[in-house]
């Protein structure tokens, strides 16, 4: 992104929750997803631009490609890069997800979005437990978070987790992987090109699945930024 280069990107899923590619339909297995650097098409998509700040109080910026969030995913994330993955990654992000959850508290946040074509500006500041910045539809090893997520439409899917309980937690957890948790009544679903997060204390970021720093901060979309070898 940096070097604003015209290479296409070929991936090669070897992380842990693998959750890129299924958006666009890559192999998870390394001969076919070989086979599809070097016989796929490219597709032109989105990436994001996030400022934000570093643990140490600098002011830092990154790009991602698939979900960027803000607050118990981050900690979910940094959990999980830490454990050991023989079970694999859906089963590593789900325990990572329960342990943090029962430790989590949900604290104080505000998210503002541009309106879109020009519209009103749209804010909410509520108790939160997460922000879900989307570019692609899956995270988490296989949650389906942003099922209606397009990668190339100049828009992230934000998706709003509210003041959530342990019991919502138990009722709604297994629909994350279905897509259906949306119509949880504390769950709400937005789409801007521009996402801006602060909070009373500092919450974590999290961009592709890496822990990176801290709020406030700023989500902006690049369109068109990169083009990725897909399925012919």
């Amino acid at each position: 992104m940096r070097s604003s280069g015209a290479a296409e990107l070929a991936t090669i899923p070897l992380g842990t929750g693998m959750d890129f590619v299924r958006t666009y339909e890559i192999p998870a297995k390394f001969d076919d997803a070989v086979r599809t650097a070097v016989r796929g098409v490219p597709r032109t998509i989105d990436v994001g631009r996030v400022s934000y700040r570093e643990w140490s109080g600098e002011e830092a910026e990154r790009y991602f490609a698939n979900v960027g969030s803000v607050g118990m995913s981050a900690a979910v994330a940094q959990r999980a890069n830490g454990m050991s993955k023989a079970l694999g990654g859906k089963a590593t992000f789900f325990y990572a997800l329960v342990r943090v959850f029962l430790e989590w508290q949900n604290t104080e946040v505000s998210v503002q979005l541009e309106g879109l074509d020009g519209g009103e500006v749209i804010r909410r500041e509520a108790r939160m437990h997460d922000v879900i910045v989307a570019n692609g539809q899956w995270h988490g090893g296989a949650m389906w978070l942003a099922p209606e997520a397009r990668p190339d439409d100049g828009l992230f899917d934000v998706v709003l987790i509210g003041d959530i309980t342990k019991r919502d937690f138990v009722t709604t957890a297994p629909k994350i992987y279905k897509g259906t948790y949306l119509a949880h009544p504390k769950v709400e679903l937005l789409r801007s090109g521009t996402v801006a997060v602060d909070a009373r204390g500092r919450l974590p970021i999290e961009l592709d699945g890496e822990q990176v720093g801290t709020t406030p901060a700023r989500f902006e979309i690049v369109r068109d930024a990169l083009r990725v070898r897909v399925p012919a």
